[in-house]
């Protein structure tokens, strides 16, 4: 569990009271583990997978695309959280997205799913349809370009769900200039200042931002 921001305690009391993910997910995340190391810090942490599948039945988008799909845990949730739309995963990588392949056949939900490869700047921008939710969880320093891209093709009322906003806590600290904690507090502030939106920043895992679309 991300759970960077609370009181250990607090933190198992919430894990205890969070309905906890199925063998399938727990394998795919033991299986990213020893698959990419120390690369499988990407991956969401059960208590988002089930954020995103709850989110996903309330919005109920017919629509939804997701900024990298790294191993496939959020796309699974995603997915399981659809009924009868879409969900467009944009990644770079074949290596890992061999991994969600094969675990979207083992959930039941790959005919839900629809992957293109390459970078999403270039991929987003061909993408034509109009999106009711989308989840960002791709390389930090470009979140503004996707984030333009989502929001020119995000339907009003619709809600981009951004990951790893909070960056273990370091963005509220200004002495701390680490690279990729500086472009995620430009993200914060650009999205703050965006007057189509309406923004909650959650202190879920390492932070979960939701923007709505005015």
């Amino acid at each position: 569990m991300k759970a960077y921001l609370l009181d250990p305690a607090v933190a198992q009391y919430v894990l205890a009271h969070t309905t906890a993910p199925d063998p399938l997910l727990d394998e795919l995340a033991k299986e990213t583990l020893s698959v990419t190391g120390d690369a499988a810090g990407m991956q969401i942490s059960p208590d988002q997978g089930t954020f995103l599948t709850m989110i996903t039945q309330l919005v109920a988008p017919q629509v939804v695309v997701e900024v990298g799909t790294f191993t496939g845990y959020s796309s699974v949730c995603i997915a399981r959280g659809l009924s009868g739309g879409r969900l467009h995963c944009f990644d770079v990588s074949d290596e890992w997205t061999s991994i969600a392949r094969r675990y979207w056949r083992e959930a039941g939900v790959e005919d839900r799913v629809t992957l293109t490869l390459g970078p999403a700047l270039e991929t987003l921008a061909a993408f034509d349809q109009t999106v009711d939710l989308a989840f960002l969880d791709a390389d930090k320093g470009n979140y503004p370009g996707y984030y333009e891209l989502l929001m020119e093709r995000l339907r009003p009322g619709g809600l981009i769900v951004a990951d790893n906003t909070l960056r273990r806590g370091h963005v509220a600290d200004p002495a701390h200039e680490e690279q990729t904690t500086v472009e995620i507090r430009q993200f914060n502030d650009l999205v703050m200042e965006d007057p189509r939106v309406t923004v909650l920043m959650l202190p879920v895992a390492d932070g979960m931002t939701l923007i709505r679309k005015n």
